[in-house]
């Protein structure tokens, strides 16, 4: 499941209380829910099948702005998004995009180096405390 710039990490809990302990966690380092996205219930309501596959999308203007007053067309990447996600085999996992990784894509200068990484090192603490590890 190798995807160039996609982390994607084991969780130890079921997708429910996954994403309610992504949501609090964001939550706890100060940042801000802009939106929790349920794929499954929009594919339900169409009678569509889809096992639990949901969004939260969150950050912190003092996070998101130093990048796009750089390279602008970062926004197209922020604010953050995690996918808490069950496969077949009843296992969920938690994928997001590693913001160093979107930091090279848009062609962000050096000096925003900091920035992205500190991004990238709160974002894994998160998803981590979130999977149970």
């Amino acid at each position: 499941m190798a995807v160039d710039g996609l982390v994607t990490i084991r969780s130890d809990r079921g997708p429910a209380e996954t994403m309610n302990r992504l949501e609090a966690a964001v939550k706890e380092r100060g940042l801000t829910v802009f939106g929790r996205i349920d794929h499954a219930a929009g594919a339900k309501e169409v009678g569509l099948p889809l096992r639990p596959t949901s969004v939260l999308i969150f950050g912190n203007a003092k996070g998101g702005t130093p990048l796009m007053q750089s390279i602008q067309t970062i926004g197209i990447d922020l604010p953050l998004k995690v996918l808490v996600w069950e496969d077949a085999s009843d296992v969920t996992w938690l994928s997001y995009n590693d913001p160093s990784w979107l930091a090279k894509r848009h062609g962000l200068p050096h000096g925003t180096d900091a920035v992205a990484g500190a991004l990238a090192a709160t974002l894994g603490a998160i998803v981590k405390m979130a999977a149970g590890q």
